[in-house]
């Protein structure tokens, strides 16, 4: 770490809300599934708008959901600490963001079906 900054792959990453290790496991051995569905944007691009139109879809348009859970809940950052073990571990279908650029992204999108 140097700069306030995490290094990883030549690209930094706040030090807060993230680590090396949930990086490269997140890069290297998460597994996107066939019914999940993934936001990936360019930060400060409309992600937060992008999530809870994602999130009205998926709720067939019904707020309640979207009022009582917050968005990174809703839809977790791969990427990040807080978000990684939560998506690991909830059945589908999953709603997941993130910001990774496509070379660093999981491996199991290019395979699987996830929109």
């Amino acid at each position: 770490m140097t700069d306030g900054y995490l290094w990883f792959e030549g690209l930094p990453f706040p030090v807060l809300g993230f680590s090396y290790e949930v990086l490269k496991e997140a890069c290297g051995q998460f597994v996107i599934k066939d019914e999940d569905t993934v936001l990936v944007t360019y930060p400060k691009s409309g992600t937060h708008w992008m999530i809870e139109i994602l999130c009205l879809i998926h709720s067939h348009g019904d707020t309640k959901w979207i009022r009582s859970v917050p968005p990174w809940e809703r839809s977790p950052w791969i990427e990040t600490d807080v978000g990684y073990k939560p998506l690991n571990e909830r059945e589908g279908p999953r709603l997941m963001s993130s910001h990774l650029p496509f070379h660093l992204f999981p491996k199991s999108l290019f395979t699987s079906k996830a929109k």
